[in-house]
């Protein structure tokens, strides 16, 4: 059993005997103190239990302390601290015990039941099916697939969703443009439209028509080649999308089309559902959503006057359908400048009786690409924005995920692309990735392979008891990443957990043939060590070499 489990089931069972109270699960939390001096580990309960027992934390603080040291045999001492902390200090070998669990479940460590199930649709990209992917669409591509990979190593049962906006006028205009192209390669007069496509990826599909159909729909009516040029357009560009989000090592369970859920009568039967209860109006020959009813700040319209409908309907037909397909909770990665959006949505599922508070927004703010300081803007190549495989080709796929996922998703992001390429331990990536390629060559030069033990007394040096504690932490790292859908929590801790190793590695001699017993326990901190951080990077989609340039062992 952890350490952290053992402090937490003690510390109820000892409240629960000196004051009749069994406090909830969320009520103990237990955590590390920054600073050393202040013990392994820390709890507040006792100031969380002031009000319900009408008591001085201090005084609280102080019967829980000594019921503890007297009953918990891992305990070595305790203390109140300030208001009524409490401070763990913990017997030196009892802390060593996680490496045998870590061992055990190799792959599966960090895992857990928290999520005990409940359902998670993830719906985020949703690029117009018009054009390559560009780096504004990476951050929250990269976001969603790793969220879902933390909800589901959390015990969630999750599922990535791609909506593909394919119903709107930007699809005719796809048509238009590729109707023009092909003109314009034929050798005919030409005129792209105004809110056409004029990027390079148009002109290479236009080719690729031709190529396959030569001149065939020069042939047939403009408003039927138009068409068809905009079906086909459309999925050889969602062809494009596919792969080039599988180049980013995103996959997606669900693909959903807006056009679909046209054809299928679900926008016609919302509309329809809306008016029957009495949620809609007629005014100015629109037909409007009695929004503001429902927390939104103004009425919505739904139908335009001239018969077409607005954005939102399809929309509000698209979410209502998520929710009668049963999932517990939707979350949507939205741009930050959907802001505005989000009371319309969340009043519409209200007014059609869903809980509108299991209808979750994450924004993704801006990304600024920099170099040298100076913001980069532009393809080199294309003089277009930068795409996805261009910037994966320019740095890395792991470079292109970490780096996104290194900060919180609501929080503007400055892109060192510089900084991304380098191979210096200024890299956030490299640094982790060296740290695990420096393990692994630990462990290739060791005399024995690294194996569990019956126990683990001879580690307890300051530096190998940092590593113990951040290894034991994990799984509880991701059940809280998972809660809040933040892979940068992940990425923080595999920062800390390199950092502990390089400082363990630069202090701690491993394979020492003068003292095997101490170099036997080593050696299953290192494979712990090891594990921990090739799970936390497997969470973000970044991979673990074992071998790396520099790399050496001692």
């Amino acid at each position: 059993m952890k350490i952290e489990d053992i402090l937490i089931t003690s510390i109820k069972q000892t409240v629960e005997s000196l004051f009749g109270i069994v406090p909830e699960d969320k009520m103990v939390m237990i955590e590390i103190p920054k600073d050393n001096s202040n013990g392994d580990y820390s709890t507040n309960i006792a100031m969380r239990l002031t009000k319900l027992l009408k008591r001085r934390p201090q005084e609280i603080a102080a019967l829980i302390t000594e019921d503890l040291l007297k009953n918990v045999a891992e305990i070595d001492k305790v203390e109140v601290a300030g208001p009524g902390f409490i401070n763990f200090w913990i017997r030196k070998n009892a802390m060593a015990d996680i490496i045998s669990s870590v061992i055990e479940q190799k792959d599966d460590y960090g895992r857990s039941n928290t999520g005990k199930g409940i359902t998670y649709l993830e719906e985020y990209v949703s690029a117009n099916p018009t054009g390559p992917l560009h780096c504004g669409h990476a951050r929250g591509a990269v976001w969603g697939d790793s969220c879902v990979r933390i909800l589901k190593a959390a015990g969630y049962n999750a599922v990535r969703e791609y909506y593909i906006n394919d119903a709107g006028a930007q699809i005719h205009n796809l048509g238009l443009s590729l109707y023009a192209r092909i003109r314009e390669l034929h050798g005919l007069d030409f005129t792209l439209p105004e809110d056409g496509y004029h990027g390079p990826d148009v002109v290479e599909i236009a080719k690729e028509i031709v190529a396959e159909t030569g001149d065939h729909y020069l042939t047939i009516p403009e408003e039927e080649a138009v068409e068809q040029l905009a079906e086909l357009g459309r999925n050889k560009e969602l062809d494009r999308i596919k792969k080039d989000l599988r180049y980013y090592g995103c996959e997606f369970d669900s693909w959903i089309s807006e056009k679909w859920i046209v054809a299928q009568g679900m926008v016609e039967g919302v509309v329809k559902e809306m008016k029957e209860k009495g949620l809609t109006y007629e005014e100015d020959g629109a037909l409007w959503f009695k929004a503001t009813e429902y927390g939104d700040e103004k009425d919505r319209v739904l139908r335009k006057s001239n018969g077409l409908y607005t954005y939102l309907t399809p929309d509000i037909a698209n979410h209502k359908y998520k929710y009668d397909r049963g999932y517990q909770y939707l979350v949507n990665i939205w741009g930050a400048d959907h802001h505005g959006y989000i009371p319309r949505m969340k009043a519409a599922m209200k007014a059609l009786g869903y809980n509108s508070d299991n209808l979750l927004i994450d924004l993704c703010q801006m990304v600024r690409m920099v170099e040298n300081g100076i913001e980069v803007k532009m393809s080199k190549r294309t003089g277009n924005a930068i795409t996805l495989r261009e910037l994966i080709d320019d740095i890395g796929l792991d470079a292109a995920r970490y780096f996104f996922l290194s900060k919180a998703l609501d929080s503007h992001l400055e892109f060192d692309l510089g900084l991304a390429r380098s191979q210096t331990n200024d890299n956030p990536v490299y640094y982790a990735q060296y740290a695990y390629a420096r393990i692994c060559s630990v462990l290739r030069q060791a005399d024995r392979a690294p194996e569990k033990l019956e126990s683990y007394s001879l580690l307890t040096s300051q530096k190998e008891i940092d590593m113990l504690k951040h290894i034991s932490s994990f799984p509880e790292v991701v059940a809280d990443a998972a809660v809040n859908r933040a892979p940068n929590l992940i990425c923080n801790y595999v920062q800390k957990l390199a950092a502990y190793f390089h400082s363990f590695y630069g202090s701690c001699k491993v394979n020492d043939r003068d003292n095997p017993e101490l170099s036997a326990e080593r050696l299953a901190l290192v494979e712990a060590t090891r594990i921990t951080l090739k799970n936390a990077l497997y969470l973000l989609g970044v991979s673990a070499p074992e071998k790396m340039e520099k790399t050496e062992s001692k």
